[in-house]
């Protein structure tokens, strides 16, 4: 018997639907369950064929757990391995190689020094450093983010480099780049799944949380929908994201990836509405039996094979 299992925080919609629909497809051979797990040996062996990870960002135990379990075998939803490496910074290097509109960019020391080190520790770094250089590299308005990390957690936005100084001083040991503000009068959220199939959402995210889906959207340009949905393919394929949502920020018909490192994006179903959620829910469960009718393989990270120069 092939076993899915679904790995999970708080989330209360998502995790017991996919199993349920999982289990309601009714495949031979194949059964669906929320993870349980112990301590783990060196030699425990994987009780899963595939795991669907939502919840080991902010968990070590379950990451290291999962690192294991793609020794042995098992199919990680999303690749542990390379979801422990990347950050956003090399995702908008990666994006403009591709070919995919990014605002200009620059990453940023820490404003304190991390835990452990001192000012011997940042020998090698520039001091002080050329902010105007920065200013007029970015320019304002601007946002101000972790490099690591998401749902809008230490984003600032700054209007002038008064305003950026006062958002800096607050990011403490934080390792921040600073993105030039799009002017967006669109903007999608996308889910991708399977590096195959993609749903293209609007979103606002001017709005509280639980409105920024827009539920009644206005028709898109042909054009520019394929140009979004071609983009987010050659993001996820290069990361080897199996599930993701990447994020655009439309100005003058051009779409700005803004944010391609949601590996566990949000899929609850009192934020992004009964549609959108019936698609995420089947998209992920067909992955998954997919997945697991495949056999047991190991973890691959695509960015590798285009670093060297093995994908366009």
């Amino acid at each position: 018997m092939k076993k899915i299992g679904v790995l999970f925080g708080m989330e209360s919609t998502f995790p017991p639907a996919l199993v349920e629909r999982i289990n309601g497809a009714d495949v031979p051979g194949i059964t669906a369950e929320a993870v349980r797990i112990g301590h783990i040996a060196l030699d425990t062996p994987s009780d899963y064929d595939v795991i669907i990870d939502r919840i080991s960002h902010d968990i070590t135990f379950y990451r290291a757990w999962l690192k294991h379990a793609a020794l042995e075998g098992a199919c990680v939803i999303n690749n542990p391995f390379w979801w422990s490496a990347d950050d956003k910074f090399f995702n908008y290097d990666l994006a403009r190689r591709l070919g995919v509109a990014v605002p200009p960019t620059v990453i940023l020391p820490h404003k304190e020094h991390p835990a452990g080190t001192t000012d011997r520790s940042m020998r090698n770094l520039q001091y002080p450093l050329n902010w105007q250089e920065v200013f007029d590299t970015v320019g304002f308005p601007s946002f101000l983010k972790p490099i690591l990390g998401g749902g809008w957690k230490n984003v600032y936005k700054v209007e002038s480099p008064a305003e950026f100084f006062t958002a800096y001083d607050q990011s403490g040991d934080l390792a921040m780049c600073l993105q030039r503000g799009v002017n967006f009068d669109l903007y999608f959220r996308c889910y991708v799944v399977g590096q195959e199939k993609v749903r293209v959402m609007q979103y606002d995210p001017r709005q509280p949380h639980h409105l920024r889906y827009v539920q009644k959207p206005a028709p898109l340009d042909p054009a520019l929908l394929a140009r979004v949905e071609g983009d987010c393919l050659k993001l996820c394929r290069a990361l080897g994201y199996d599930l993701n949502t990447v994020e655009f920020a439309v100005e003058n018909g051009v779409p700005y990836a803004i944010d391609f490192m949601n590996p566990a994006p949000d899929a609850d179903l009192h934020s992004v509405g009964q549609a959108n959620f019936d698609w995420i829910v089947g998209a992920v469960a067909d992955l998954a039996i997919r997945k697991a009718q495949q056999g047991r393989m190991p973890a691959e990270i695509r960015a590798v094979k285009f670093l060297n120069g093995e994908l366009g």
